[in-house]
């Protein structure tokens, strides 16, 4: 297959429309059906389902679509690391959540710098889930993850730092100065709506809770009595004065990781991850770091 067709089907297959596709792509409608009924005569299968109410998928489209956009991403993501890498001095892209692992992210940067042959660090703050996505297209070489809320399926993974959470609430709230929480009592005491994410394709879940891209409009409306959330604990260092935290006793801890492509062969972010590692487990990590140099992302350039 061709990465034309594919980028075709993806379209129709995300429009299923073949004239809103048409129009996606700036070509003619007929050019783009004989693309997929010649894709599918190739394959072998029934990609799309056609009737004059419209079209849909079928079972095998549903699985050319996702691996579709998995190999359009890998190409994608070929393409930027290979130029990347053909500048005069090549460096390393991170990239992490705004406002979260602040401290973590801090120490591991002045600690790779005074490594002899450190490159210089591109930090990227991304908004909740972005970091994964820029990992996976090839923006970004490695990443800050946070388990559970980051997806780190395809990944070669060190862990680095679990905490606890806590409810974030305002100040002056009948539970601001609870010693804990439980989360049912969260979902049945508290009078302020969760804050609603944008998930991966920028679309909300539907709910009471207000919308937020950032911490710092989640912040704002906590103060204002409009909101509560679930953080990390180590958010307490940067917490304005106007916020109360309370720890959840029974909420899943929260993992940050460090993560790579398990095909990258770059001694940079090597480097990185050994550092990232040496500050996570002290002098005594020399058996995991030798693990890591086993894996692909610590493997000698070549």
């Amino acid at each position: 297959m061709e990465t034309r067709e594919l980028r075709y089907f993806v379209a129709v297959a995300e429009e299923l429309h073949f004239g809103r596709a048409a129009h996606r792509l700036t070509i003619a409608q007929p050019p783009l059906s004989r693309a997929i009924q010649q894709l599918e005569r190739r394959l072998g299968v029934i990609l799309l389902h056609r009737s004059t109410r419209g079209i849909s998928l079928t079972e095998a489209g549903q699985v050319l679509l996702r691996e579709a956009r998995a190999a359009l991403e890998a190409v994608e993501a070929a393409q930027r690391r290979t130029r990347r890498a053909a500048t005069e001095k090549p460096g390393v892209v991170l990239a992490t959540k705004a406002g979260a692992s602040s401290e973590l992210l801090s120490r591991l940067l002045d600690v790779y710098a005074a490594e002899p042959g450190a490159v210089d660090v591109e930090v990227v703050l991304c908004g909740p889930g972005e970091q994964e996505r820029l990992l996976r297209d090839g923006r970004a070489d490695v990443a800050l993850l946070q388990r559970p809320y980051d997806t780190t399926a395809g990944f070669d993974t060190q862990d680095l730092h679990t905490e606890q959470q806590v409810l974030i609430l305002p100040v002056g709230h009948p539970f601001a100065d609870r010693p804990d929480i439980s989360t049912a009592e969260v979902n049945a005491l508290i009078d302020l709506p969760l804050p609603r994410w944008p998930r991966q394709d920028g679309s909300y879940r539907d709910g009471p809770g207000p919308q937020v891209r950032d911490h710092t409009q989640l912040f704002q409306l906590i103060a204002l009595g409009r909101a509560c959330a679930f953080v990390p604990e180590s958010v307490r260092v940067p917490l304005r004065d106007d916020l109360a935290i309370v720890p959840v006793l029974d909420a899943p801890a929260v993992t940050t990781v460090i993560a790579w492509p398990p095909h990258t062969r770059s001694e940079a972010v090597a480097d990185l991850v050994r550092t990232a590692t040496r500050l996570k487990l002290g002098t005594e990590s020399s058996r995991t770091i030798s693990t890591i140099e086993h894996s692909s992302a610590v493997q000698e350039s070549g």
